[in-house]
């Protein structure tokens, strides 16, 4: 069987630096883990994770609490998470909570009971318990989210999409929004009435039709626009899955889009490119958002203080088929 100074001398490093990428990752350089990782594959050197983890008091896991595993945007965050979490010799375990505080709880005692170092969470709330005592950072805060977190601006987001429909010369611009209590929801909409305040157009509430960010939900959102006595001649919906599904149901009727009715949304998911038309939406960094969540919570776990940090995050509009001016 392989050791651990085979390791060092396929990997041409000492076998000090092997031994601090398996039990510090975080204090090798990037082409020293990956020399060292090389080698591990190419001797098939097995080593005592068990061990390790004892003699390190730590895990070398973590948990990504997440609140619907299936939406697009948080799978590109989590393959993010990962890729970093493996580079820095951390295994991820996902918590599918399902925006459930008892669900995200089973999972946070998982680090209290030294299952996992620490938490990273998707959902933009703090976490129901726990959060004084244990690492911990917000991927996907809003503003006012407790710190540390990773964030974009999502009211200015929201008011640039706002701002380029009024642009493109629409008045009566619809929302399809995620359900009213989600702070996303909240930062979101404010940015849309702060754009319809700056270009002097009534806010009216009859236009905001509440989703709960599921394609279903965006399809069923859309039909509400119909029963009004006059349509908007743009949508602007708080996240892709929404929108797409939004963009199936005005079709289904008959109609088109953008000729018809614009359609916005938000994300920049995979599908958006594809989608017919493509959809016009403001891109976040998923990439960006998981690698520093990461690289922040490794910080945490080794204890330094980030309890007031917050990094904003650009964000592209990204200009596709779906919108036009109004006809």
């Amino acid at each position: 069987m392989s050791n651990i100074r085979e390791v060092a001398q396929a990997a041409g490093v000492s076998v000090a630096t092997v031994s601090r990428a398996l039990t510090n990752p975080e204090k090798v350089s990037e082409e020293s883990l990956k020399k060292v990782h090389d080698a591990i594959q190419a001797v098939g050197y097995r080593p005592n994770l068990l061990a390790r983890n004892f003699r390190a008091a730590k895990s070398f896991a973590i948990v990504v609490l997440v609140p619907d595993i299936t939406n697009p945007f948080f799978s590109q965050v989590i393959q993010a998470i990962e890729d970093r979490a493996q580079q820095k010799g951390y295994a991820v375990l996902l918590g599918d909570t399902r925006e459930t505080s008892k669900r995200e709880q089973d999972y946070v005692n998982r680090v209290e009971t030294r299952l996992a170092d620490g938490v990273i969470q998707l959902r933009p709330h703090s976490m129901s318990s726990g959060r004084e005592r244990i690492p911990w950072v917000n991927a996907c805060g809003c503003e006012d989210t407790p710190g540390p977190s990773i964030r974009v601006d999502n009211a200015g987001a929201t008011k640039t999409i706002v701002d380029y429909m009024i642009s493109l010369g629409h008045k009566r611009i619809g929302v399809i929004s995620g359900l009213k209590e989600n702070p996303h929801t909240i930062d979101r909409l404010r940015g849309y009435k702060m754009a319809l305040e700056a270009a002097g157009i009534p806010f009216e509430k009859e236009l905001v039709i509440e989703g709960d960010f599921t394609m279903w939900s965006g399809q069923n959102a859309a039909t509400q626009f119909f029963a009004l006595s006059k349509m908007p001649t743009a949508i602007c919906c708080m996240n892709d899955e929404m929108a797409l599904g939004a963009i199936q149901t005005i079709k289904g009727r008959g109609l088109r889009v953008p000729e018809d009715i614009s359609v916005t949304g938000f994300d920049d998911i995979t599908y958006s490119k594809y989608w017919d038309p493509g959809l016009t939406t403001m891109a976040q960094p998923a990439e960006e958002i998981g690698k520093l969540a990461m690289d922040t919570l490794l910080r945490v776990i080794e204890g330094e203080d980030l309890s007031t940090s917050e990094i904003v995050l650009p964000t592209e509009l990204i200009i596709r088929k779906s919108t036009c001016r109004p006809r």
